[in-house]
Parts: structure tokens; C-alpha cells; sequence
């Protein structure tokens, strides 16, 4: 015969329901991502989580809830989804999406978004290297030229504050290329890039002439 389910203990539900008031305070709507509610596999939390994190990143996002549940309903109790989003945020940081993270409770993370320089930011080069022909100049086919200029003008910005000066035509494209390929991941799927990434650009190069 199954065994009744524990009720919960009123100051638990009153110390839970006191905390969700709390971060509705502290967080705007659309700066908490709720995976609790919609029971996702782990590989679409953590897909969802990802794309979720970058969005709110070009959106200019400081600090964000993710809340994944302490996976009390999984079989064998395991947090599947927590662990799936909490495997996704060593990447994340590397690659200068967010900045850190830490546990808001059993069941969900508090996670501070980084700069967009930080994520758009040329790797500091001592020496001006050899330029390699464009790997990935594909990505800026198409793309209006108000946007190409904006994106040629960041790429020049970024190398000489990294201190290479005079780079060749093939190198600004290539540094062109992967700004916007990291930028665009910001971008929800099937949306126009242009009036997205102008004000991102713009507001990148205001932060570089400053």
C-alpha cells in the first residue's frame, strides 16, 4: 500500500512562500527563468537555460534566478535538472557569458550575467601575429552595411585596446566575424538581427570610448 506523502510543516510553507515574495521583489519577471514549472529532460533545461542566459546577457541583465527544483519528484529523488543547468555554467563563464554563480536554495541558482565586452572581448596579444585567411567571414554575408560597419569599427576598437595596431583588412574580418557570432547567440531564433545587435554594438563602442 503507498505510503502517504509527508505534509508539509506550516513554517516551512510560510518560510517558502515568504522567499518567493522575496525574489519577486528583487527579481523583474523576465529576469527569472522557471524550469520547475514546465518539468523539462535535462538536455532541455540545460539547452534552455543556455540560450535563456545569453538572451538576457544582450539585454543588458546584471543578475538573474534560475529556478530548476530540488528534484524531489525525479525517480530516486535525484535533481536531473539541476545538475544538467548546473554542468552548463563553467562553459558559460569561460566563453564570458556570465561572471558567477552560487546556490539561492536547494532549488534554484542566482547568476550574475558578465559584460558584453566580456563576451565580445579580443584575446590580448603581446605581438601583432601572422593574419590567417578568414575562417568564418561567411556569418557577415547578407548582413545590412550599417551593421557591417558597426561591427568593423567594435573589432578595430577591440584590437587596439588589446594593443595590436594597423591589423590587416583579413584580420578585422575575422575579428568581425567572431564578435558577431557571439553577439547573434543572444538573438531569439528566426528574429531579424539587425535592430537587436545596432544598439548592443553601439552601446559596446560607447564603453570602448570611454
Amino acid at each position: 500500500m503507498p505510503r502517504p506523502s509527508p505534509r508539509r510543516r506550516p513554517a516551512e510553507s510560510g518560510s517558502r512562500g515568504r522567499k518567493s515574495a522575496f525574489d519577486a521583489v528583487r527579481f523583474a519577471p523576465d529576469c527569472i527563468l522557471n524550469l520547475r514549472a514546465s518539468f523539462p529532460t535535462a538536455a532541455d533545461a540545460a539547452y534552455r537555460a543556455d540560450s535563456w542566459l545569453r538572451e538576457r546577457q544582450a539585454s543588458g541583465a546584471r543578475e538573474v534566478l534560475i529556478i530548476t527544483g530540488r528534484g524531489q519528484g525525479s525517480p530516486d529523488g535525484i535533481a536531473v535538472v539541476r545538475e544538467a543547468v548546473g554542468r552548463c555554467f563553467p562553459g558559460l563563464r569561460r566563453t564570458g557569458v556570465i561572471s558567477a554563480w552560487r546556490e539561492h536554495d536547494p532549488g534554484s541558482f542566482v547568476v550574475e550575467l558578465a559584460t558584453l565586452q566580456a563576451l565580445v572581448g579580443a584575446p590580448r596579444r603581446r605581438h601583432h601575429p601572422r593574419p590567417e585567411p578568414s575562417r568564418d567571414a561567411g556569418v557577415l554575408n547578407g548582413l545590412e552595411p550599417e551593421l557591417l560597419e558597426l561591427l568593423r569599427r567594435l573589432a578595430i576598437a577591440a584590437l587596439d585596446a588589446h594593443g595590436v595596431h594597423g591589423p590587416s583588412e583579413s584580420f578585422v574580418t575575422d575579428e568581425m566575424a567572431r564578435h558577431f557570432s557571439r553577439l547573434v547567440q543572444g538573438v531569439p531564433a528566426g528574429k531579424d538581427p539587425g535592430p537587436a545587435l545596432r544598439p548592443l554594438l553601439q552601446h559596446l563602442l560607447d564603453e570602448y570610448d570611454a
